[in-house]
Order: structure tokens, then C-alpha cells, then sequence
């Protein structure tokens, strides 16, 4: 260990070029100013650097920590001295360079007695003044510059302290490094450290007692782990400005707890550093060695004895120190180690009212016989016997809270026993209600191979939709919300909450929801179940991503996707499903609201019919329904409004008005034509009874699509919007002509119009109408809207379109008979 006694330092020059800089910026700010000084940052805030702005000072660290080697029976090893001085020096470290009374020559103390006064306890030339379990205190050094009156220097004393690479020492961070004058700045700088710090002031004014911010003083912490320091000043104006009051400037590592910046009287006084030599030590930390605890526990070496625990250096240099455990107190290094300390000696280290016990590490409290009670001060201490006036008061009051809680809680479960009673009496009376008993009766008996068929319960179905959260709903209609589940397979479905049920027809619910489960083609959406204990039947659909065709033919820029092959495919894809429904079903299945709104598109804009709410079925043997009249505006069969008689043929004719909107773009009903073109139906046959149709048609129809198959597509439109359901096509027929007309724009070079075109999909115009359609595109990326502009009051199955939709009572000889009495075609 070195330390200074020579007029002379090392120091960095670009460490002090930059500190010149930071000084001289920070004098031209604070040299101007008089105004109080900023407040002092965060004890939290980072180290300031030699570039970094003049830091402000911290808040002092706590004192040193209770020392405890020095209370054991045996401090020192036998045969040893124990004191040099007024300084106690326990074990590991000894009195005597060479004397073998320490752990190892780093911890040997050299008690000098040539002094005139008593002998001073030495580590190398350094005085020692006290040492702990965890620290050492020792003399300190001072960095000084003085000057004249006209600036010239007429005192230098340097500051430097080495300890050692190899010591187990290091400088504490209960340390600050300091800088006190009017016109100084101080560098600090070790092995990877560098730090600055300036103490600026023009009058004393500028200086506040007490506070160590800039103005006249300043402090900045040290990092752990530091064995060596240098210090060097530099001065603006050589104190030319603040001589009088302020001759020479200061800066000195020293324990923060130790010094308060006593304001002027400090910067004036000539002792000044005197007074910090004699009373601000510098704090050193020391451990054994450089090993951790995990590694030196399993050394012979091991130094920590009976009843003490190792603790880990935080300095980052490694090594170790001994602590006793809690209870304990002693030289966890000599002897028997840490000894019992007795807290029933010292009332003031127990916390007891009247008896205590001892015990190793502890102790515990107990009253006299008769009393009760913990026995403790902070506790519930210990009550005397009391007289009957009182202790029957406290019994009652006891007893009176125990009942009234039990009481609460005894009501308390029994109204929710109760309720759940309730609860599960109503499911079940709403199972019933809504045909649960019939279902499951069907379900049983396999009746037409109705396995697949699932009754989700309440809880079930609440879980999948987050308890029916708002951003959970899909769409909104006349008849319901459907809302977006998950189930616990991490299927995602569509589920649909009615809004009423008919009692009277909840037979032949349950036989469609039988069917529909059964039903299996790739442009249907199916059905996985329903749950029936709620109020009103809630139906579990499968999920389709990307929303529904009429908002993507009706979409402001119009759909990307739709080009004339994929309006094929969709139209072929849908007839097929309805095809499938009216022939291939084990019960003819008539939908009754074909419409676009109902027309589904997957991820990859595949069509699924969807909404079988107004569906119904038809038994084999019967060719038509008589049933109040259901649909939705522009697309309902003007035959079936007129007869009540529901047919095939009215599927046929809805699917017709979608060919239509297909081809045109437009919109079933129309507020921007005329009256007479306002339905989409009457205007498309219009159009072609006049040989106006290519001035209807989509311009993108009308460029990708030919001559041949434009005119075979509106012909089939046109049979289908026959008036008269036998001049109308079957869905079957439909589906064909429309998977033949496919099939011809696959083989055909010629379909778009390109016949010097390998690529089927580029396209060019063949018509001289000019291209400039209103119709654009959006993307749909939800399975639901509710953008349509005609008004929907029933319910659209999984979407929630605002379609207007019509539902009429049949007439009154219709209305004389059962809605399910066969009628005549004709």
C-alpha cells in the first residue's frame, strides 16, 4: 500500500484536456447567475464521467454497520497483543510485522511506538483509526492548490493512493470524492475509472451551508472494487475572482457520512485541510482471500467458524468475510466462533413484558401462571385474571362477532345454494322447452345416423365467447347476434343467439337440426351443434373468414378477386350446394332466403351456403309447403309470395337474382334507378328483351368474358327468373349448366376473348364500351358485416346483413289450413 508524501502524481492528458473543457463550459454557464442551486438528482442517478455535465452531489450513504468482532470473549489469538493505542485489533488481523498474530502478512498491523504521543497502529505508512467486521478506517490524504492574491501558485500538494493488486482492500463506496473551492474542477481516475467533478462560485452569495451541489463544493460517488486512486485540479482564473474569501481549493476522498460542507467558513478557513486529515477518514473494505463461498467451503482454509455464516464480497474482486448468524455475536474467525448473546440479560434487547427465556440464537416470552396472553410488549403482552365485570364483556363481544359472521356466512351460502337450485331448474325447463328431451330421444335411437350431433351446455359455449363479450360479436340481425367462440379443441366457430323461438314448431327444429348436422358438402356450413338449456336455442356453426359475397360484389373499388372465372366458380360452387340440398339430402332441404348476404367465402374465397333459420323441410312424398311467406326483398320468388306454396323452384329463382348481381354488379333493389327499374330481376329481363344487356353488365364481365358465354349465362338467368316455377330449371339442372359453362372457359383459348393468348388469365378488352366503372374493391377480412344498404329484419345465419327481408301472412284460404298441408303445384 502506498501512499503520498512526495509532491508528485500520474495523470491521463486527455482525461484532463476534457475536464478542461467540461470546467470552462460550466464556468461560462454558473459564472453569469446568482440564482439558488438546482436541487440534488436521485441517489439513483449514474456516475457522472470526465465528459459527463458538473454533477451535483448524492445523498450521504449510512454509517458503518455495528461492529461485532469485537465484542467475543477472544478476539485476539492467544499470546497476542489486542490493542495498539486506542485501536482494538481482532482476529484475522494481528499486531506485529512478522509476528505471525494475523490470518497473513496483508492483515498485519505495525503498532508504532516511536511517536511522542501514544503508539499509532500502522497498515504500511497508513494510520489506522478503527476496524469492523466488514471495514477498516484510515488516515486520509488531501489534494491542495493555493494562490496569490494575483494568481500565482504558491502551494501544490498532490493526492494518490495505491493499495495493491494483490491486497484484500479495496476503497468503499461509503466514500465520496470531494472538491471544495470557488474556482476548481478535480479529476479522480483509477484503473478503468475516471470521474470529474468542478466547484464553481463568484461570490458568497452563490454558496449555501450544507449543500455540496456545484456552488463551492462538490461530491460524486466511487465505484466498488477501487485499489487506486490520483487526483489532480485545475483552476480557470486561478481564484483571481474569489481570492478574497477563497484562496485555495481542496478535493480529497473521505467518508461522505463524515463531512458536511460547512459553506464559507470552510472555503476561507486556512486549516481547512488540517481538519479534514484529523476528522474525515477514508473507509476501506476487506475480505479473506479471492475466492467465493461455494468455493472456499470446500478448502481446508475455511475461515468461518461455530455459529457464523460466509458472505460473498460485492466489490467484484472476489473473496469472502465471515458474519455471525442472527442471535449470535463474537469473532466468527477465532476460538469457538460466535457465541449465544443472551437477550434476557438487556431489557432493552428483548421484547418481553414479564418472563423471558433464552434460547441459542433466541428467545421467547411467557407469562406467569393465572395470566394469558404472548407474553410480549408488541404483542398482546399478558392480561392479569380480571374481574367478572369485564372478562364476560370481552367473551360476549368475542362469541357476538363469531356468530354474526357465521350467521353472514351461513346466509350467504345458502341464497347462492338456492339460486343455483334456481338456475339449474330453469336449464333444465328450457332444455325441455326447446326440445332437448326429443333431441337426445333421436340422438339415442342413431335415428338416421344422428351421432354427430353435439348438445353444448351453457357453460360451454359462455366460455368459448368470453361470457357473450361485445368484441366477440360477429353480426347483428332481426333474429339474433352470432358471436365468435373458441372451443376448448381450439376450433373457432360461429355461434348464433336467437332472439325468439316458436314453441309450436320446436319438433321440427330439433328434425333440422338433425338434418343439417348430417349434412355434408364442401359448400355448406355446417352445423356442429347447438346448446338448448338457454332461454332461446343457441346454434354452433362452423367459422368462415372472409365476410360475404354481396360485400365483396358491392364493395366501393369492387373485389380484385372477382374475375369472370371466379364468379363462375362461386356461382357453380353454390348451385351445387343447393342442388345437393333439394336432391341429395336424406330429407329435401328448400332454404327459402337465397341471397348473396347468405352466401359465405372462406379463406381462400370458396363459396358456403349459410342460413338455414327460414329453411325448411320437405318430406319426400310431397313436392311443395304451404308456409307464411319468408325472404327478403329482390330476391323472393313472386310466385311463392303470391301462392303461400313454398317449391324448389323458389330457391331457384333467389339464386337467379345472385347470377344476376354476379353479372351486373348491382344491387337487388335500387334507390338510383327509376321506378321501373328498381328491381334488379324485372331489369336484367328488361335489358334483355330490349338487347340492351352489355350496357348492364360488369365492365370487367364484359372484358374477360365471351361473346358465346355471356349470352348462355343470361339465358339461364333469364329461365330462372321465370314467373312460373315450372318454367323454371332445377337447381340441378343449374348446377350443371353452370359446371359445363366452367369447363368450357378452361378448354376453350378463345373464352376471354384472347385467342392469341397462352395465359388465360390476361385480359384485354374486345368491346369499344369505355371502362370506367364505379364498382371497386375492399377487403373483407371478417366473416360478418352489417354494410349492406337494404334493410334485413331476419336473421341472415352467421351474417348480419341489413337486407330487407319480408315475412307476410299467406292468404286467408292459405291461412285455413296447416302450414305443412300439401298443396297443388298449380
Amino acid at each position: 500500500m502506498q501512499h503520498n508524501q512526495v509532491a508528485m502524481f500520474s495523470f491521463q492528458l486527455p482525461f484532463f484536456i476534457s475536464f478542461m473543457l467540461i470546467l470552462t463550459l460550466a464556468t461560462a454557464q454558473f459564472m453569469p447567475t446568482n440564482t439558488t442551486s438546482p436541487p440534488p438528482p436521485t441517489s439513483t442517478s449514474p456516475p457522472a464521467t470526465a465528459t459527463s455535465p458538473p454533477p451535483t452531489n448524492t445523498t450521504s450513504p449510512p454509517t458503518n454497520a455495528t461492529t461485532t468482532i469485537t465484542k467475543a470473549a477472544t478476539i485476539t489469538k492467544p499470546g497476542c497483543p489486542r490493542m495498539c493505542g486506542n485501536l482494538t485489533v481482532p482476529y484475522p488481523f494481528g499486531i506485529g510485522l512478522g509476528s505471525g498474530c494475523a490470518l497473513n502478512p496483508n492483515f498485519e498491523i505495525n503498532c508504532d511506538t516511536n511517536t511522542t504521543d501514544s503508539p499509532k497502529p500502522l497498515i504500511w505508512n497508513i494510520q489506522v483509526y478503527e476496524i469492523s467486521d466488514s471495514e477498516m478506517r484510515i488516515s486520509n490524504t488531501i489534494n491542495r492548490k493555493c494562490y496569490s492574491q494575483t494568481g500565482v501558485l504558491v502551494q501544490d500538494d498532490p493526492a494518490w493512493m495505491s493499495l495493491g493488486r494483490s491486497s484484500p482492500y479495496s476503497f468503499s463506496s461509503l466514500n465520496r470524492f470531494t472538491v471544495v473551492g470557488c474556482d476548481d474542477g478535480a479529476i479522480m481516475n483509477g484503473r478503468n475509472f475516471a470521474n470529474g467533478c468542478p466547484a464553481l462560485c463568484t461570490s458568497t452569495s452563490d454558496i449555501v451551508k450544507g449543500k455540496c451541489m456545484g456552488f463551492g463544493c462538490c461530491q460524486i460517488p466511487i465505484p466498488k472494487g477501487l485499489k487506486y486512486f490520483n487526483t489532480s485540479m485545475v483552476t480557470t482564473r486561478n481564484h483571481s475572482l474569489s481570492w478574497s474569501f477563497n484562496p485555495c481549493g481542496y478535493s480529497f476522498l473521505g467518508e461522505a457520512s463524515r463531512f458536511e460542507f460547512g459553506g464559507v467558513e470552510d472555503l476561507s478557513d486556512v486549516n481547512f485541510a488540517k481538519r479534514i486529515e484529523d476528522n474525515i477518514p477514508i473507509v476501506l473494505d476487506w475480505v479473506i482471500g479471492n475466492l467465493t463461498c461455494v468455493e472456499v467451503q470446500k478448502r481446508n482454509d475455511y475461515a468461518c467458524l461455530n455459529n457464523s455464516q460466509c458472505v460473498d464480497s460485492n466489490t467484484g474482486l472476489g473473496g469472502y468475510r465471515c458474519s455471525c448468524n442472527p442471535g449470535y455475536e463474537g469473532n466468527p474467525y477465532i476460538g469457538s466462533g460466535c457465541q449465544d448473546i443472551d437477550e434476557c440479560a438487556d431489557p432493552n434487547a428483548n421484547s418481553c413484558e414479564q418472563i423471558c427465556i433464552n434460547s441459542p440464537g433466541s428467545y421467547n416470552c411467557s407469562c406467569p401462571e393465572g395470566f394469558t396472553g404472548d407474553g410480549r410488549k408488541n404483542g398482546r403482552g399478558c392480561i392479569a385474571p380480571s374481574s367478572n365485570s369485564e372478562f364476560p364483556w370481552i367473551k360476549f363481544s368475542v362469541g357476538m362477532g363469531v356468530g354474526f359472521m357465521s350467521l353472514v356466512i351461513g346466509t350467504t351460502w345458502l341464497y347462492f345454494s338456492i339460486k343455483k337450485r334456481k338456475l339449474i331448474k330453469l336449464r333444465e325447463k328450457f332444455f325441455q322447452q326447446n326440445g332437448g328431451l326429443l333431441l337426445k330421444q333421436r340422438i339415442s335411437s342413431n335415428e338416421g345416423g344422428v351421432e354427430a350431433t353435439k348438445i353444448f351446455t351453457v357453460e360451454e359455449l359462455k366460455k368459448a365467447t368470453n361470457n357473450y363479450a361485445n368484441d366477440r360479436i360477429l353480426g347483428r340481425g332481426g333474429n339474433g347476434i352470432v358471436y365468435k367462440g373458441i372451443l376448448p379443441d381450439k376450433r373457432i366457430v360461429a355461434i348464433k343467439k336467437s332472439k325468439f323461438v316458436d314453441e309450436d314448431q320446436i319438433e321440427q327444429f330439433i328434425n333440422e337440426v338433425l338434418i343439417l348436422t348430417q349434412v355434408n358438402h364442401r359448400n355448406v356450413v355446417r352445423l356442429f351443434g347447438c346448446c338448448l338449456e338457454a332461454e332461446v336455442p343457441l346454434l354452433v356453426y362452423e367459422y368462415v373468414s372472409h365476410g360475404t359475397l354481396y360485400e365483396h360484389i358491392h364493395s366501393r373499388n369492387g373485389a380484385s378477386w372477382l374475375s369472370w372465372q371466379n364468379r363462375l366458380r362461386v356461382a357453380s360452387e353454390t348451385a351445387s350446394a343447393l342442388a345437393y340440398l333439394h336432391s341429395s339430402a336424406q330429407m329435401p332441404i328448400i332454404h327459402r332466403d337465397v341471397k348473396s348476404a347468405n352466401l359465405l367465402l372462406d379463406d381462400v374465397y370458396n363459396a358456403k351456403v349459410a342460413d338455414f333459420g327460414a329453411s325448411r323441410l320437405i318430406p319426400i312424398d310431397q313436392t311443395h309447403l304451404a308456409t307464411m311467406v319468408q325472404g327478403t326483398l329482390g330476391y323472393l320468388d313472386p310466385e311463392y309470395f303470391r301462392t303461400s306454396q313454398l317449391t324448389g323452384k323458389s330457391d331457384v329463382y333467389s339464386f337467379g337474382v345472385v347470377l344476376a348481381e354476379l353479372l351486373t354488379g348491382m344491387k337487388p333493389i335500387s334507390r338510383d334507378r327509376n321506378d321501373e327499374d328498381k328491381n334488379l330481376a324485372e331489369y336484367f329481363v328488361l335489358s334483355m328483351r330490349k338487347n340492351q344487356l352489355f350496357q348492364i353488365l360488369d365492365r370487367r364481365v364484359v372484358r374477360e368474358g365471351s361473346l358465346e358465354q355471356l349470352q348462355k349465362v343470361a339465358e339461364l338467368v333469364k329461365s330462372c327468373l321465370s314467373l312460373h316455377g315450372e318454367d323454371r330449371p332445377t337447381m340441378k339442372e343449374v348446377a350443371s349448366e353452370l359446371e359445363n359453362l366452367r369447363k368450357f372457359t378452361k378448354n376453350n383459348p378463345w373464352a376471354n376473348g384472347h385467342g392469341n393468348e397462352e395465359n388465360e388469365d390476361e385480359l384485354s378488352d374486345l368491346y369499344t364500351i369505355p371502362i370506367d366503372s364505379n364498382i371497386g374493391i375492399n377487403n373483407f377480412s371478417e366473416q360478418y358485416s352489417s354494410n349492406s344498404n337494404t334493410n334485413n329484419s331476419n336473421f341472415s345465419g352467421q351474417y348480419s346483413s341489413d337486407s330487407s327481408s319480408l315475412i307476410y301472412s299467406s292468404t286467408p284460404h292459405t291461412n285455413s289450413r296447416s302450414k305443412t298441408e300439401r298443396q297443388d303445384d298449380d
